[in-house]
């Protein structure tokens, strides 16, 4: 390897490590002081770069990748706020135990607490949502130093992709030249091979061989001994990227005899195994306190993924007198109705797979029949709701999507509305969200990034709110040749809070917390270059189908009104109690 200068050396050897290690693509947000790395990261032939112009958009594009992927595509900037801009993606990576590898550029040491312009304090940024930190030293063209920054690559794409996957934070000074420009003996020519050039045969420096929890055959034993019950349940919540086994899931749910209750973020509500294992997907409906409480308790609830979307599904775990396993590869805790009793610590699609060869129950019919025939009753109580309503175009999106399709969802009422009413089916979909901080920021360009990491279909799912929180995602579009179907519901303001008491209040309902907006988005069409209608909900299925059938990007706009379509939601579940109390 050859470089000009010392910091050129640094930043491309950085990165001829990252592409050992099987890192493909990257983000970058333009800037001065990250300029040996975005030279670097540019002039390497296995990386792809995406250009962001927007930090905060660029952290959110990357996030999306990661969770398509599971695997890190670095985020790059330039020093001072741009490093802050990173900050609300890092901690949604963190809490859904996402990787994620932020580059941070900073002024050299003696500039620190200087008054120096564009100078912060970065050391530890992000606090404790990182996995791991480190303070780069500064450049040096020594065997022994670039040895170490092979390994501290290495390493990071490690820490950053391990059982508890999430952000790591390298924090890169230089001094100037930035440029690579030529400095007389800056790196010398007696360099050692291996140092410059990396270990033979294109290997990583370090190499890392991953396992994963596993209990010991006496815990797997006894555990299964445990689930030798009449009733249970399996309750698969968001899944960690890369998501779950679906067919082991499914061998352990006929070993065992007991639904999977499955979020639609779990990676379990779609897809082939539906045609041979009870998945239930109506449960935000009918897990009513007044239709439960005729119901025999589950003796055993197995619990994987984050904590279950459904407010109404955590609200019954803890109601019930179930021995509780929350099944967690990292040991943490993840369950804040404090209702589990035991904590697993392993792997879930692998102790799945395992239990399905020691567990045999014969299924509990009469338990099952409850689930199934809830099920049963509340899709046709769905089908028979003939008002146009928000939940009605989060269904038409799950059903028509085209297959295989990636389906990622904003936050607020669209997830809210994809839990309650799209129905399980056999179809091929990889639903996505950002449920770890569960905020309405970065989700287009989250979105995005998920479709530049697959050759699916992408159809965006948002409200009003998200869509105007991130409009600067949108330059994704032309920039980074990313095409998608977004759905915008638009019930100026947001529906969240019709769901509060605080709804009853006026003032300050409207002005303080529905905050109507009334912004005309067809201005985003000439704008970021894309196709936009606004159409009536009577209409979207045949604007959705035109929509996939096409390239390019559409915004098809649903008008709502929020109050109307809460109160359709409130009058399906009040028609479910109704028949399901009888």
């Amino acid at each position: 390897m050859t470089a000009p200068n010392r910091n050129a050396l640094w930043a491309r050897t950085f990165a001829d490590e990252l592409a050992r290690t099987g890192i493909d693509a990257v983000c970058i947000a333009p800037g001065s002081r990250s300029t040996p790395l975005t030279e670097a990261f540019d002039r390497h032939d296995d990386i792809e770069t995406f250009s962001h112009l927007d930090e905060r958009s660029a952290a959110y594009f990357a996030l999306g990748r990661a969770r398509r992927t599971g695997e890190v595509t670095p985020i790059v900037c330039t020093s001072g706020t741009a490093a802050a801009n990173f900050h609300p993606a890092v901690i949604e990576a963190s809490q859904a135990r996402v990787p994620m590898l932020v580059l941070t550029a900073d002024r050299p040491p003696e500039l620190r607490d200087s008054g120096a312009n564009q100078t912060v304090d970065q050391e530890k940024l992000y606090g404790d949502a990182v996995r791991w930190y480190k303070d780069m030293p500064e450049p040096e063209a020594t065997d022994r130093k670039l040895r170490s920054l092979r390994t501290t690559a290495a390493r990071a794409v490690s820490e950053a992709t391990g059982v508890d996957a999430g952000p790591v934070h390298l924090n890169f000074p230089f001094r100037k030249p930035l440029e690579p420009t030529h400095v007389e003996g800056d790196v010398p020519a007696d360099l050692d091979s291996e140092a410059l050039d990396g270990r033979s045969g294109s290997r990583p420096y370090v190499k890392t061989t991953a396992g994963a929890p596993e209990l010991s055959e006496d815990h797997l034993r006894k555990l299964a001994d445990d689930l030798a019950v009449d009733r249970g349940l399996i309750v698969a919540g968001p899944a960690d990227p890369p998501g779950f086994n679906a067919e082991a899931v499914a061998a352990f749910a006929h070993a065992t005899g007991f639904p999977v209750v499955a979020d639609p973020l779990s990676g379990l509500r779609f897809g082939g195994h539906t045609r041979t294992t009870t998945v239930l997907g109506g449960y935000d409906a009918y897990l009513d306190e007044r239709v439960t409480a005729d119901w025999p308790d589950p003796e055993v609830v197995v619990r994987i993924g984050a904590s279950p979307t459904s407010k109404a599904l955590r609200k019954y775990l803890a109601r019930t007198d179930a021995r509780q396993y929350l099944v967690d590869p990292t040991g943490r805790w993840r369950e804040a109705e404090f209702g589990a009793t035991d904590l697993v610590e392993a792997e879930p699609s692998v102790l799945a797979w395992r239990l399905s060869q020691l567990v045999r129950n014969r299924p509990d019919e009469s338990w099952n029949a409850l689930w199934t025939d809830a099920e049963d009753a509340y899709w046709s109580l769905v089908d028979d709701e003939t008002d146009a309503f928000e939940g009605r175009l989060a269904a038409d999106v799950a059903d028509l999507a085209p297959e295989p399709s990636t389906l990622f969802v904003s936050n607020s009422m669209p997830v809210r509305d994809l839990d309650r009413f799209a129905r399980p089916s056999t179809k091929s979909r990889t639903v996505l969200g950002n449920r770890g901080a569960s905020g309405i920021d970065g989700v287009v360009s989250s979105a995005l990034g998920a479709g530049s990491a697959a050759t699916d279909h992408l159809t965006l799912l948002t409200g009003d709110l998200a869509y105007y929180h991130d409009m600067n995602g949108l330059l994704a579009l032309g920039r980074l040749g990313v095409d998608a179907t977004i759905v915008l519901v638009n019930n100026d303001g947001g529906g969240i809070f019709h769901m509060l008491p605080i709804e009853e209040y006026e003032p300050p309902f409207t002005d303080q917390f529905k905050t109507p907006h009334g912004l005309d988005f067809a201005a985003t069409e000439d704008l970021y270059d894309l196709s936009f209608a606004s159409v009536d909900a009577d209409d979207f299925r045949d604007a959705y189908a035109e929509s996939v059938a096409t390239d390019g990007t559409d915004v098809i706009e649903v008008r709502t009104d929020a109050e109307s379509s809460h109160r359709v939601r409130e009058r399906v579940a009040e028609r479910v109690v109704e028949r399901l109390s009888d």
